[in-house]
């Protein structure tokens, strides 16, 4: 039994991410006043943003342990039929909320149209890469779900790279002939001439592994490998128990992190906007693009989410959302949806009651493939490149955004560069020109915060809806593992805890009950 002083772990971490909120003001007030100073040095800037690529390392090194040990444990606790069936309601939620976002973001963009052709004189564009095909995207999203060698998709994924190589030309030579005879020919003193024919050069394509966890790869290799664990039943239980501890191990050292994220998190903010260069003439050149992108992701992520969960749940959807802010916040710092889920676990699991089996299985899979943001991000995108060059698009080319952005965004954790690729994608998709990308690189690193907070808002809210539907199959479950008739489940999700002070006479950290403090 841990000692009753062990409580005191949890309260510490909770207090700090309550002041998380206020970590993240002065982050930006100071990254606001050092832009103020003379341009920082490089060394500055590093030591300014060091803290915070200190905790991005420590997040990204929980990813693949915590997604393996969350995968295994929450379907060793089910039946294939359960998972099943809680999986395919996550992915209907995932694909129907996406197909959303990319439909509003080209209703937004189309109706404000931020697309201005004098941006281009401006602005000077920066020549891009070659196109990329989408065919070759699509089968690399497939390769890396099944891969080759599972400790090589721990750091790597595939990716099919193309390469022009030279090709000799075939020289013909052109001769100027005239028929003297039936059947002779004889050479006129004229000119000869060389002809080229082919192609001096050829595209060839071959497959490379990139840097980069193929998540997809893991996901799909230890989603079969926890439903026949848990298949297995008792055979398998001390393989179970392995994972359930390793679960809890690793845990248990997100909560120490926790603990010193909000100090990262302001660190990660402040050293950004210290080093941000001409930030007012961006500002000034895209800041109608930029209102039209967080005005598409304030609405689906304050009212069509919300609006979901109402509709299926009957339930509060803000007081859900006070539940996950931490995440949110999380999210917004790290733009990172892997990256936040330490935190969106705590936050399902510890303060809104969302059983783990839920949140193991459903969480991994839609921070690898439900990119809300990121869907409605990119149609806006790909419209207002359009716009910015005079091109009107017609109803089959906006038809083909909406379900390019959704496809792509669904495979842009299997991808590497996965942001600039799925943009090429688009464009290319529907013929437009690709270099003018690099105009918008220059606001990405903020309007890649606020998508990635959606995308967390959305895996949050699939979570709680998947666990609204699944409480019968759960209960089911926990009856037969126990031996009794289920009972009917609750209709109701569980309310927010009530966060109070400790008891009076206890230390400020203790949440023990009243004559229980140590």
């Amino acid at each position: 039994t841990p000692h009753p002083r062990a409580s005191c772990i949890p309260a510490l971490v909770e207090g700090s991410l309550d002041a998380q909120p206020l970590w993240v003001i002065l982050g930006t007030v100071f990254g606001g006043l050092l832009r103020l100073l003379p341009p920082l040095g490089e060394d500055l800037l590093v030591l300014i943003s060091f803290p915070g690529d200190i905790l991005m390392r420590m997040l990204k090194m929980l990813i693949l342990p915590l997604v393996i040990s969350s995968l295994i444990s929450g379907l060793a606790g089910l039946d294939a039929k359960s998972s099943g069936h809680m999986g395919t309601r996550a992915m209907v939620y995932y694909m129907s909320t996406t197909v959303l976002a990319a439909v509003l973001g080209v209703i937004l963009v189309q109706s404000i149209h931020p697309g201005d052709p004098k941006l281009k004189t401006v602005t000077g564009m920066a020549e891009m890469g070659e196109e990329v095909s989408s065919l070759d995207a699509f089968l690399d999203l497939i390769r890396n779900l099944f891969p080759e060698n599972l400790v090589q998709a721990c750091f790597q994924q595939v990716q099919t790279v193309s390469q022009k190589v030279p090709v000799p030309p075939q020289v013909v030579r052109q001769e100027n002939v005239t028929r003297l005879l039936p059947g002779n020919l004889s050479l006129l003193n004229a000119p000869v001439t060389e002809i080229s024919l082919g192609p001096s050069a050829l595209t060839q394509k071959r497959l490379e592994f990139k840097a980069g966890m193929n998540v997809l790869g893991l996901i799909g290799f230890f989603i079969a490998f926890g439903v026949v664990m848990g298949q297995m039943g008792e055979q398998a239980k001390p393989m179970a128990d392995f994972f359930n501890i390793l679960n809890e191990i690793i845990m248990q050292l997100v909560a120490m992190i926790m603990w010193y994220s909000p100090f990262g998190i302001a660190s990660l903010i402040c050293g950004k906007l210290a080093g941000l260069q001409d930030l007012e003439l961006v500002a000034r050149q895209l800041g109608l693009y930029m209102v039209t992108v967080a005005l598409g992701l304030l609405l689906h992520g304050a009212l069509v989410l919300p609006l979901i969960f109402f509709g299926v749940t009957r339930q509060n959807p803000f007081a859900f959302y006070a539940g996950i802010f931490q995440a949110w916040l999380t999210a917004l710092g790290t733009a990172s949806s892997a990256g936040t889920l330490p935190v969106t676990f705590r936050c399902l699991e510890e303060n809104l009651g969302v059983d783990r089996r839920v949140t193991r299985l459903v969480l991994p899979i839609g921070a690898t493939i439900n990119m809300d943001g990121t869907a409605l991000y990119e149609a806006v995108a790909a419209i207002f490149i359009a716009q910015m060059n005079n091109i009107a698009l017609d109803g089959g080319q906006i038809a083909t955004v909406s379900l390019t952005a959704t496809l792509a965004s669904v495979g842009a954790a299997s991808i590497p560069s996965a942001g600039l690729v799925t943009m090429l994608l688009i464009l290319t998709a529907v013929g437009l020109p690709t270099q003018d990308i690099s105009l918008l690189i220059a606001v990405d690193w903020l309007l890649d915060r606020l998508r990635t907070s959606i995308n967390v808002v959305g895996d949050s809210f699939g979570a709680g809806i998947v666990y609204y539907l699944s409480q019968a199959e759960l209960a089911a479950v926990d009856a037969r593992a126990e031996g009794r008739p289920p009972e009917p489940p609750s209709p109701k999700l569980p309310p927010l805890p009530n966060h109070q002070g400790p008891p009076e006479g206890c230390p400020r950290c203790c949440k023990l009950p009243q004559g229980q403090c140590p």
